[in-house]
């Protein structure tokens, strides 16, 4: 299981990891059931290595996010994100201490947390992110 293979879709709970691509769109698995679903371009979809988080400098990556929370639980679950909006601040600048707090929402902080802990209960090797994505030209 690889990031650039998770998706977050929008109005579906959990996060799905691309199986297979069809005429009319993708194949997705979901990581909380396993149920295979078709995508169509009408679904908003995220693919988890696009989406970055606002720091007062620029925006961070969220694969960076996911390994520095790996690296803090030694890759284990971390913080319930139903914990109180106090709790999960506090604890989101301890992983990214610069973090934009007037554009980074509680609601964010605990979709950062969710997606982490369903990775991390389907033993994702957080290790294997990389610092730098590699780019790809499209011609």
């Amino acid at each position: 299981m690889e990031l650039k293979n998770i998706v977050a879709i929008n109005g579906k709970p959990g996060l799905f990891e691309i199986k297979a691509q069809s005429k009319g769109g993708i194949i997705v698995e979901s990581l909380i059931d396993g149920k295979k679903t078709p995508v169509t371009a009408t679904h908003n979809i995220s693919a988890l290595n696009e989406i970055a988080i606002y720091t007062y400098e620029e925006e961070v990556p969220l694969r960076i996010v996911f390994k520095a929370i790996a690296e803090k639980e030694n890759s284990k679950e971390a913080l319930n994100p139903k914990e109180s909006g106090k709790v999960l601040t506090s604890y989101f600048r301890e992983v990214l201490p610069n973090f934009d707090e007037e554009r980074v929402y509680t609601s964010n902080i605990k979709k950062v947390l969710q997606w982490y802990n369903l990775l991390a209960s389907k033993n994702f090797d957080f290790s294997s992110i990389k610092e730098v994505e590699e780019e790809t030209t499209e011609e």
